[in-house]
C-alpha cells in the first residue's frame, strides 16, 4: 500500500564500491535494484542513486522509530489497502516528531499580494478554423494539403462571408459540422504552432497564411478574445493555503532528515539533504 511514508530524494550523492550501511544495517545492491523501479531519472545511474538515497532515508527513519520505541499501528484506505508495519512506523514517527507550523490567513494574504501576477483567469479565445488534414510524416500528402489550404485561404480572403460554408464543405475537422467553430480555446489546448498563430491575430481576422501543425494546415479565424482577469483572494485562498502548507511541511521534513543523517553512522554513500527531499 502506497502511503504518506514513501521516501524519495533528489540530492547530490556519491556512491562507492563499499556496501551501504546505515547505523550498521546493510542496504544490499539487490534492494537498491528492486527500489529503482520506483524512480524515474535521465539515466540508469541517476535512477540507481535516487533509489539508494531513498533506502538510506527509509532506514534512517526506521532506526529512529525503533529508538523511540514506536509501535506500528497500520492504517487502511478506502480501497482496503493497508500500510505495512514499516510504513506505519515512519508515518507515526513523522507525525510525532516533525512539527509543522500552521499556515494562517495572514501568511496566505502576504503570498497572494506578493504573487498577484500568478492569480489571473486564463484568456479565452473563440475560434473557428478550416483544416486540410495531412500527416506531417508524409511529405507528399503534406504538401498537397498546404496547396489546398492556400487555395481555400485565397477564397476566404476574397469572400469572408463564405468561411462557414467552406468549413462545412471542405474542412477535415469534426468542427466542420459547426461551420468550423472550435468554441472556447485556452492556452495549452492546441498545438504550439496553432496557439502562436492565434495569439498573433486580431479579433475578426484570420491567418494570412496556412498554419502548419502535425495534423495538417489550418486557416484560423479569431471571433472573440476574453482577456484574463485578476482572481479575488477568496477564490484562491484554499489553493494558497495548501501550497504553503506543503512547502512548510517539505522544509520541516528536510530539516528533520538532516538532523537524523548528521548523527547517524552512514557508510558507502555521501549525500546532502536538499529542499527537493521529501517524505511523501
Amino acid at each position: 500500500m502506497k502511503t504518506s511514508t514513501d521516501c524519495t530524494i533528489r540530492a547530490p550523492i556519491t556512491l562507492n564500491r563499499r556496501d551501504i550501511t546505515v547505523n550498521g544495517t546493510v542496504i544490499s545492491r539487490k534492494s537498491i535494484a528492486q527500489e529503482v523501479q520506483n524512480h524515474t531519472a535521465a539515466t540508469p545511474v541517476l535512477a540507481w542513486q535516487a533509489a539508494a538515497c531513498a533506502l538510506v532515508i527509509r532506514q534512517l527513519l526506521l532506526h529512529e522509530a525503533g529508538r523511540l520505541q514506536i509501535v506500528s499501528d497500520p492504517l487502511s484506505d478506502e480501497r482496503g489497502r493497508r500500510e505495512t508495519d514499516d510504513e506505519a512506523k515512519i508515518r507515526m514517527l513523522i507525525e510525532q516528531e516533525v512539527g509543522v507550523p500552521q499556515v494562517d490567513e495572514r501568511n496566505c494574504l502576504i503570498y497572494f499580494n506578493n504573487n498577484s501576477a500568478r492569480f489571473y483567469s486564463q484568456t479565452i479565445s473563440i475560434v473557428a478554423h478550416i483544416l486540410c488534414k495531412a500527416d506531417a510524416r508524409d511529405p507528399a500528402a503534406y504538401e498537397q494539403a498546404r496547396q489546398r489550404a492556400s487555395v481555400l485561404l485565397k477564397t476566404v480572403t476574397q469572400q469572408p462571408d463564405r468561411f462557414e460554408a467552406m468549413a462545412r464543405k471542405c474542412s477535415d475537422c469534426p468542427s466542420a459540422t459547426q461551420g468550423g467553430l472550435l468554441g472556447q480555446v485556452i492556452a495549452g489546448e492546441t498545438t504550439q504552432a496553432f496557439e502562436q498563430a492565434l495569439d498573433a491575430l486580431e479579433v475578426g481576422c484570420w491567418s494570412t497564411a496556412p498554419v502548419a501543425t502535425p495534423y495538417g494546415f489550418h486557416i484560423i479565424r479569431l471571433d472573440r478574445r476574453i482577456a484574463g482577469r485578476p482572481l479575488p483572494f477568496a477564490l484562491v485562498r484554499d489553493w494558497i493555503a495548501a501550497y504553503l502548507s506543503d512547502a512548510v511541511e517539505r522544509k520541516a521534513q528536510v530539516q528533520y532528515l538532516k538532523i537524523l543523517a548528521g548523527r547517524a553512522a552512514i557508510t558507502g554513500i555521501e549525500f546532502e539533504a536538499a529542499p527537493e527531499m521529501m517524505v511523501q
